[in-house]
């Protein structure tokens, strides 16, 4: 066995998980959360049991130290399982990493640079990396970026229509996010479908807290819904996806909106939290269920906003093998993937309902028979597609 840990850091916690990339055994868990407060947490859960404990953590590198102990305390022995890397999810890796990179100081910097285009989440990962490369001086540390996937979009998709002096100048184009989850279900879903991933074309919907479509021409994504930010597009949670952008200037101008607070308004208050008052879809299932005429309406804007990304990458591609559904919400809510493809019959994609409403876990198909379009759910495992990529990129063996 070679073991990668998987990190993925935000400014106030980071999640962990030991993997074997080989198996897909998840060796381990854990969470260090609430980082720089009065009160903070570290659980770390092994062989079915979870392990909390209750401490002040002031920063990322003693949230490590933490995680170390729990590793030492409760196991497994990071030496036996021949830990052989750390892997690192970076949300933004803007045009400079396209690919799985080996984290160096001067890696290190630039995706500390690029903090710029992604505030709310590479300094978070920079705290992470620096304090990772701190706990393991020996070990390969590996990048693995959100938005690599995306950039074999053409530039007529990743262009905005502003002025390209300026656009060029601000670094201002679309990048793409999810982009580690796009790749790893078209794939399976390319595997499961018999089909050569270069012959693959294809709709991935990633549905959870956050939202993104992804067109698929080949196994490649030449488009997406997620533009400079993850902000742009499907609705989601809390952010409220494409929205007019003389909203935002007339928010500062009449409502006299910080750009913090307009900020803060579109990511964090937004969504089917703005329109529903829950930013969970289960909540808002379950009273549109009850004749909650704000959730039904929530529902409705909500699917509408993923079916109008279903017809215009249909348009784009011109053919589709496949749309597949994946993440927390694509993966367990019939109701939305039911509402989201409904009156497309037309263009060939039909569901079963039977086949929809199926707990079943696992890669399944929810179409008919008779659709031309096959309609697949594919659970998603980004951690695991980011141990395959470090272990890949560095040989697998322990150091």
């Amino acid at each position: 066995m070679s073991a990668v840990l998987v990190v993925n850091s935000g400014s106030s916690s980071f999640k962990y998980q030991l993997l074997d990339p080989a198996t897909g055994e998840r060796l381990a868990s854990g969470l260090v959360d609430r980082i720089g407060q009065d009160h903070g947490v570290a659980s770390h859960r092994v062989g079915g049991e979870q392990f909390v404990h209750d401490t002040v953590i002031a920063d990322h590198t003693e949230g490590f130290a933490e995680m170390l102990a729990a590793f030492a305390e409760h196991g497994p022995d990071l030496a036996e399982v021949a830990l052989s890397a750390v892997g690192h999810r970076v949300v933004q890796g803007g045009r400079r990493f396209l690919e799985p990179t080996i984290v160096t100081d001067l890696v290190e910097i630039n995706i500390e640079d690029l903090g710029e285009l992604a505030p709310l989440h590479n300094p978070g990962a920079v705290a992470g990396i620096r304090a990772a490369r701190a706990a393991f001086p020996e070990l390969p540390h590996v990048a693995v970026f959100d938005t690599a996937f995306h950039q074999t979009m053409p530039e007529a998709a990743a262009l905005y229509a502003i002025d390209r002096t300026i656009a060029e100048r601000h670094r201002i184009r679309r990048y793409g996010f999810h982009g580690t989850s796009h790749k790893v279900v078209s794939e399976r879903a390319a595997a499961h479908l018999l089909i050569p991933l270069e012959r693959f074309d294809a709709i991935t919907l990633h549905l959870g807290n956050g939202a993104s479509a992804c067109a698929i021409r080949g196994g490649r994504s030449v488009d997406t819904s997620m533009g400079m930010t993850p902000l742009e597009g499907l609705v989601m949670g809390t952010r409220s996806g494409d929205v007019d952008p003389a909203i935002l200037i007339h928010l500062q101008r009449r409502a006299e909106l910080t750009p913090a607070e307009v900020d803060t308004l579109l990511n964090k208050q937004s969504g089917l939290l703005g329109l529903t008052g829950s930013s969970d879809l289960r909540d808002v299932e379950a009273r549109a269920d009850e004749g909650d005429e704000a959730a039904m309406l929530g529902l409705a804007i909500y699917a509408r906003r993923i079916r109008h990304y279903v017809g215009a990458y249909l348009a784009e591609l011109g053919r589709a093998d496949a749309i597949v559904f994946t993440a927390g919400v694509g993966e367990n809510s019939p109701i939305v993937r039911a509402a989201a493809l409904a009156g497309l019959e037309g263009l060939g994609i039909e569901i079963d309902r039977e086949r929809n409403e199926s707990r079943d876990r696992g890669v399944r198909e929810i179409s008919t028979d008779a659709s031309r379009i096959r309609v697949l759910v594919v659970p998603t495992d980004e951690e695991l597609e980011i141990a395959v990529q470090t272990a890949g990129l560095v040989g697998g063996s322990a150091v």
